[in-house]
């Protein structure tokens, strides 16, 4: 019940990122989107140093090695930004982009090696080697990736070719939440009696049938074929972030828990960066390609283009 609650609070996200941000940079300006965030952090301190000022708990400095924290750092940065900049500088083809992939491989590999290694690592890597936690990360932090990269091309492609206002835009993504918020405190209640396996299986098809009803989008679709899928979506969304979360945990001792919560969330996190990217990116070689292709045929020697031109000019 306790990770259905904190799904609750996750799910919101989704519901009011894009509306809210899309909604101020109408109003507004895209730079009050980061604005923002001073006085909710502010008030999100406030209220956390207010509950747990008095609380103690049983705390236990561990040794932490420089080195290795900035491995992390070093991989983590440069694969981020091999990723959000390979676009703008044709990948390979670019010194800056080749030197961050040797960065980040070699960064990557130094660090895996001493982690394992060592008596006190800064992340025990060590938990892979338990088949629900590997599993359950795994699967989250490809879910993840998905869900946000269709989430972010979803109203960039309502505004750029349907000519959505940015709003309207973050209020047909909004919907998704709806659901995700209903059945979330529904499966605190029904996952001890039932296999969270086949039923984070069930939330994954549900994922399949929604992304397989927008791969049917046309430039005339209206309101209601975009608002519908978004929905539906809530339903799979709240089944596999509460199902997942709770397969990753079981079966670790108390000691283990914290660590192996922190290394799924930062999984979990990376992945959905790592597939907005991809998905951006794709996204763009996807429209030079069928702008080549459309540019090839229209041609003089194209039958098929003058009738179509013909008939365009008759109109």
């Amino acid at each position: 019940m306790a990770l259905s609650l904190w799904a609750m609070t996750a799910v919101v996200e989704p519901i009011a990122g894009p509306a809210l941000g899309d909604w101020i940079t109408d109003s507004y300006s895209w730079s009050w989107i980061f604005y923002i965030n001073i006085p909710v952090g502010l008030f999100a301190g406030s209220v956390t140093w207010f509950i747990y000022r008095k609380r103690e708990s049983a705390t236990r400095k561990a040794p932490i090695d420089t080195i290795r924290f900035m491995l992390l750092i070093a991989w983590v940065a440069s694969l981020q930004i091999m990723l959000d900049k390979g676009r703008d500088l044709n990948w390979f083809s670019s010194p800056v982009i080749v030197w961050l992939g040797i960065i980040a491989l070699i960064a990557f590999a130094l660090f895996v090696v001493w982690e394992l290694t060592d008596a006190n690592p800064v992340v025990d890597l060590r938990l892979f080697a338990g088949r629900n936690f590997f599993g359950g990360t795994v699967a989250i932090s490809v879910a993840y990736g998905v869900f946000f990269g269709n989430l972010v091309l979803l109203p960039q492609w309502l505004q750029k070719y349907l000519n959505y206002r940015s709003v309207d835009a973050g209020l047909v993504t909004a919907p998704l939440g709806i659901f995700a918020v209903i059945f979330a405190p529904v499966m605190g209640r029904v996952l001890p009696r039932t296999d969270a396996r086949v039923v984070a299986t069930m939330a994954f098809i549900g994922f399949a049938i929604v992304f397989y009803m927008r791969s049917k989008y046309v430039i005339e679709v209206d309101t209601w074929h975009l608002v519908l899928p978004t929905l539906l979506q809530g339903i799979p969304m709240a089944l596999f972030f509460v199902l997942l979360t709770s397969i990753i945990l079981s079966g670790l001792a108390p000691s283990k828990i914290p660590a192996a919560a922190g290394l799924s969330n930062f999984a979990r996190v990376f992945c959905w960066a790592v597939g907005t990217s991809l998905a951006c990116n794709e996204w763009t070689n996807r429209i030079a390609l069928h702008h080549e292709r459309l540019t090839e045929q229209a041609n003089a020697n194209n039958p098929v283009f003058l009738q179509s031109l013909q008939a365009s000019q008759g109109r």
